[in-house]
């Protein structure tokens, strides 16, 4: 490793700190195909009887008509698809919902709603009064229409005149149709409040990175998509005053959310999260506004999305409903999306080891990069050669930096040697690294997938509990970064022996490893995986193309070339970038010598 790679290493390291630690963005197949089937098209009632406070006189006289929905027993609708399985209370609102092909962490049932921690309001105005829709008791009927149930609760108030809620459950898939009709009734006011909150449960292994990864996304009638930040766990408030299409409450691997046809009028989002509690990781609420006409018109529809944030189910649930999978900013989206995510895709498709396919997907990307890194081993090779050359130089002039950075530059133009040429190579695969750290922690395919002592690819893997918290480090140990970490720091000693690189950047070389040691300890296994294993790919492909590198050859060029440079027959052409480099070493050196006459 020479010095210019050493330096280009030594910044990507400092970008990639400083970007996931302080400027990462806050801020997208279901796992079976099984058939069409509802396997309730009775579905079974359970009725739970709840102890509520008879309403006094004047709350009856109050909401007349609507004063007898007011009392009653709470019972429940379950129905599921080939996803889904839901409970729907018949106060008109859902009680639970729990993704049947899937499991929390701990292999329990894993429910985006619960009645322990979700709570659902309609709020409308009626006879002057605050009226909450979901605490009225509703009349419940099924029937199936082609292959959708359909659930219905039904206030009815008299000859035409109701309050009705329509659930549609389709045979497979995580979307859940609503609608609200009115007919008849006479509420007040200019719109219905909608709110939902949301206390959301631990349901992955680290509690730490599902607070990390989980917040609000919300899509605008106009096109713009935005997002509460992932990281803090301070209260963050959200005003919307333009028309909003959808809003999620996005966790690591699951979205909850709910679309509206004909999009809220306004809204107000809530976020935050209380770091010492470890049950619940963020409690997250919305409140949606919608006119008061749209249930009388038919234009209350919504949908309810529960499922995963699977990258190939999303695009199919609403426009920009992908944006919920948080794949980086341009060009490590794009990347990720035309490259990464394609290739394992496809291997996915054949094997279904995931430490297999990470390992495959690792010889996909080196032998895209190959041309990169066979520039970058030839720029090492010229800096080797030039060594000697450029170490008298340091000698010659001693403390004088700026002279001897000119004479090196006048050395580099002599032999026809870009001094960047080993590093540039590397500074382009960056955002190939960049889109790793986004592909990797949110990807739901490798999610509870083992490989050898890892239990699941997409958290750490942790060969020992430590009995107390290391700073920046975690109170466990990854075998998997261990083992990058070492690969890394022999694959430095292992360059510096080529190149007999010393000082500070000699010492840097080692230091990096084990600064990213410490970054990645609590990251996905397959991340660190991948990162092993494309050291181990490096050691062999450097040996491959090194058989293929003449040494001495690039030595005859350099030499023939230095020989025309002095000749006057060929005193190649720089390139601006040189130019402008070589521009801002005299203008530094004048200011110099200008302080120094002072």
């Amino acid at each position: 490793m020479d010095r210019n790679s050493a330096i280009g290493l030594t910044l990507i390291a400092v970008l990639l700190l400083v970007y996931f630690n302080w400027l990462a963005p806050q801020p997208q197949k279901p796992e079976t195909t099984a058939p069409a089937q509802i396997t309730n098209t009775q579905p079974k009632e359970s009725v739970q009887v709840i102890n509520e406070p008879k309403l006094d006189s004047a709350t009856l006289t109050q909401y007349g008509s609507l004063a007898t929905f007011m009392n009653g027993a709470e019972s429940e609708t379950s129905i599921e698809n080939a996803d889904l399985r839901l409970k729907i209370s018949n106060k008109g609102r859902l009680n639970e919902v729990e993704l049947k092909n899937f499991k929390t962490y701990y292999q329990k049932p894993l429910y985006l709603a619960q009645k322990n921690n979700n709570t659902f309001s309609l709020i409308a105005a009626y006879q002057g009064r605050e009226l909450d829709l979901y605490n009225l008791y509703y009349t419940t009927g099924t029937q199936t229409k082609t292959d959708t149930t359909l659930v219905t609760l039904t206030a009815s108030l008299g000859p035409g005149a109701y309050i009705q809620h329509v659930y549609a459950i389709p045979p497979t898939g995580f979307v859940i149709g609503y609608e609200l009709k009115t007919k008849g009734v006479e509420l007040t006011g200019k719109e219905f409040t909608y709110k939902w909150n949301d206390l959301i449960p631990v349901q992955e292994k680290a509690i730490a990175d599902s607070r990390a990864k989980t917040n609000m996304n919300w899509y605008m009638a106009n096109g713009d998509f935005d997002y509460t930040s992932q990281a803090s766990t301070d209260l963050e408030s959200e005003s919307l005053t333009n028309p909003v299409k959808w809003i999620s409450i996005r966790q690591k691997f699951f979205i909850s959310a709910i679309i509206a046809d004909q999009s809220f009028s306004s809204a107000e989002l809530k976020i935050s999260a209380n770091p010492l509690d470890t049950e619940v990781v963020k409690d997250a609420f919305m409140q949606a506004n919608f006119p008061v006409e749209y249930a009388s018109t038919g234009k209350a529809k919504f949908r309810y999305y529960f499922g995963p944030n699977d990258y190939e189910v999303l695009p199919s649930v609403t426009a920009g409903f992908r944006e919920n999978l948080d794949l980086g900013w341009p060009p490590m989206s794009w990347i990720n999306r035309f490259v990464i995510i394609p290739i394992f895709k496809f291997l996915e498709g054949f094997i279904g080891n995931y430490g297999i396919i990470i390992v495959l997907l690792v010889l996909f990307v080196k032998l895209i990069l190959l041309p990169l890194s066979y520039k970058s081993y030839l720029g090492m090779a010229k800096m080797r050669l030039l060594k000697p050359e450029l170490d008298i130089i340091k000698e010659k002039n001693g403390d004088n930096m700026t002279q001897a950075q000119q004479d090196q530059m006048k050395l580099y133009q002599q032999a026809g040697v870009n001094p960047f040429s080993g590093c540039i190579p590397l500074l382009l695969q960056m955002p190939i690294l960049f889109a790793m750290f986004y592909f990797f922690p949110v990807s739901i395919e490798l999610r509870q997938k083992p490989f050898l002592w890892a239990e699941d690819l997409s958290t750490y893997d942790s060969i020992i509990n430590l009995p107390f918290t290391i700073p920046f480090y975690g109170s466990h140990v990854s075998l998997f970064v261990l083992l990058m970490t070492a690969s890394t720091i022999i694959y430095t000693w292992q360059n510096n022996q080529l190149t007999s690189v010393q000082g500070p950047m000699k010492t840097m070389g080692y230091i990096m490893p084990v600064v990213f040691m410490f970054v990645l300890n609590s990251f996905s296994a397959g991340l660190s995986f991948y990162y092993f294993v494309s050291n181990l790919v490096t050691f062999a492909q450097q040996a491959i193309i090194k058989r293929f590198v003449d040494e001495d050859k690039i030595k005859t060029v350099m030499d023939e070339h230095k020989k025309k440079y002095l000749s006057g027959e060929n005193t190649g052409k720089k390139s601006s970038f040189m130019n402008k480099l070589e521009q801002a070493m005299k203008a530094s050196e004048e200011a110099r010598r200008k302080s120094a006459k002072k």
